[in-house]
């Protein structure tokens, strides 16, 4: 195991014993959700991952060190100081790492790419989270692309998710997974889902309706060889998913907003998330925390189904 990183006592012996583990994100923690949401929300998705037969790993950085497999104080620690935690991607894991042993050791909460690092180096093939990602609107003048579809061109790990955010350009994020090679599998669907809404009106080149068959998937791609993750992309329910008009003049208006207040880099989405938040009067953090635990389910039906091959 990687000297850097501590594994839980529960992750630990699932992962000793073969036994299926899912990975959860932490800036939906610090940076996605506000207080107490967030963490009411992150023990719920610890909880559906049990219930659906698998331990949960959620990841973090405490102290210098990476973590994989928090206990209820920990998570609640990073739910309570929000955003004065550091929201790691891939380049800021070494500043922390370093950190450790110092008189300032310092805590990251981890985006998508970042969970995905760390469950690599724990040996976690399946990992669960809201969104991913992706292009974001405008990029052809801002160049701004999310970390999180380098690293799923790199790092084996399967992400369950409910699309790309909706707050990015959907078309032109599936243009560039498709560009890195990355398979983008619609669970129970032929579009890819946006986030908020189980429909994008981009259709898909693969589907599954069955998890045994898609752990499948995911072993033959990686005994052949070929790098990278998969996106797993599972449709909010039609009961929980929003108004698609509603929504997308909620996006526009925090766009505006971001782009006049300056809005730039990693501070991005946690400010429109906010914004939308605030202009749907609640209902898309209602919406963001059904589509989590939906996909905490299917991650762990997959993981257990993929522990068996």
């Amino acid at each position: 195991m990687n000297k850097h990183l501590d594994l839980g006592v529960e992750v630990a012996a699932a992962l000793a014993a073969g036994r299926p583990v899912v990975a959860l994100e932490s800036t939906i923690i610090s940076h996605g959700m506000p207080y107490p949401q967030n963490v009411e929300t992150a023990l719920r998705v610890e909880a559906a991952v049990r219930e659906a037969g698998a331990v949960p790993a959620t990841i973090a950085i405490l102290g210098g060190r990476l973590k994989a497999g928090l206990d209820e104080g920990q998570i609640r620690t990073l739910g309570i100081r929000g955003r004065d935690v550091v929201k790691a991607s891939r380049r800021d894991l070494p500043r922390l790492v370093a950190s450790y042993g110092t008189e300032a050791p310092v805590d990251g909460a981890t985006t998508v790419a970042a969970t995905m690092i760390v469950a690599a180096l724990a040996g976690i093939k399946v990992f669960a989270t809201g969104g991913i990602g992706g292009v974001h609107r405008g990029a052809e003048k801002s160049l701004d692309i999310s970390a999180d579809l380098e690293e799923l061109a790199m790092t084996e790990v399967a992400v369950v998710c409910a699309g790309a955010k909706s707050i990015l350009d959907l078309p032109k994020t599936l243009e560039y997974l498709e560009t890195k090679g990355v398979p983008v599998i619609g669970y129970g669907t032929d579009e890819f889902p946006a986030f908020y809404t189980p429909r994008s009106g981009l259709r898909l080149e693969e589907r599954s309706d069955d998890p045994a068959e898609l752990a499948r998937r995911l072993k033959a791609k990686w005994e052949l060889g070929l790098r990278g993750g998969v996106v797993v992309a599972n449709p909010v329910p039609e009961s929980e998913a929003m108004d698609p008009a509603a929504i997308d003049t909620a996006i526009a208006r925090a766009l505006a907003e971001a782009e006049a207040a300056g809005v730039k880099g990693k501070e991005v989405t946690p400010f429109l998330l906010a914004k939308v938040k605030e202009l749907t009067g609640g209902e898309s953090l209602e919406s963001n925390i059904a589509l989590v635990l939906n996909n905490a389910r299917l991650a762990a039906r997959i993981a257990a189904a993929y522990a068996k091959l």
